[in-house]
Order: C-alpha cells, then sequence, then structure tokens
C-alpha cells in the first residue's frame, strides 16, 4: 500500500477488504487478526480502540468491526 491512500498496490491483494465482524465485549481487548484467525498470511497484531464509538476499521486489512453490545 501507499502512504497516501489505502488502495493496494499493484500486485497486492487486501485479503478482508469487504469484511465486517461483529464483536461483543468479550473480545476486548479488540486486536486484528483476532484470535482464532488463520495467521499464515496474517499482518501484524494491531489493537483498535472501538469502545470509544462502537465500530472501528483495522488500518492492514480493512476489516471493520462493529461492537454489538456497546452499552
Amino acid at each position: 500500500m501507499t502512504d497516501s491512500d489505502s488502495s493496494p498496490v499493484s500486485g497486492e491483494t487486501k485479503t478482508n477488504s469487504s469484511l465486517r465482524r461483529e464483536v461483543t465485549k468479550d473480545d476486548l481487548p479488540l486486536h486484528c487478526p483476532m484470535d482464532g484467525d488463520t495467521l499464515w498470511n496474517a499482518h501484524p497484531r494491531v489493537y483498535l480502540p472501538i469502545e470509544d464509538n462502537g465500530e472501528e476499521l483495522c488500518p492492514y486489512c480493512g476489516t471493520v468491526y462493529v461492537l454489538v453490545d456497546k452499552n
């Protein structure tokens, strides 16, 4: 990927670009990839601060996480 945008570099594959995952408070602290995900082609683990607004985007793979029990 380039620094200026989120479009893939020629030949690069975005593995989760259209993935939307619902998570619960039991999944906190939230990180991507999550436990149980296939790791052979995963990006580095990144922690996502979903508690503030209930939705968070992974900057590596584009997965959107939605906190279903925000209250």
